[in-house]
């Protein structure tokens, strides 16, 4: 199993970037990951605190766990009544 020696997030190219003992690297794009999982406002600001207060937390949903799944039951979208 890899060593992880740091996980932070990389405003410059907005990944989350995983690195490990023997060198290897994962970049999550984060974008794409919204564009794919998230439907609304609440779930995309869900997946953004994730990613600056926890990214370990996110990449551990992301590569290990269902992140649609995660929105739906986190989150609660209520439209706005006209």
């Amino acid at each position: 199993m890899k060593t992880l020696i740091s996980c932070a997030y990389n405003m410059d190219n907005c990944c989350v970037e995983l690195k490990f003992a023997d060198g290897s690297m994962i970049a999550i794009d984060t974008i794409a990951v919204e564009n794919e999982v998230a439907y609304n406002m609440y779930q995309r600001s869900e997946l953004d605190y994730l990613i600056y207060n926890d990214p370990i937390g996110y990449a551990d949903l992301i590569l290990n766990g269902d992140p649609e799944t995660y929105l739906k039951t986190v989150t609660e979208y209520k439209p706005l009544d006209s």
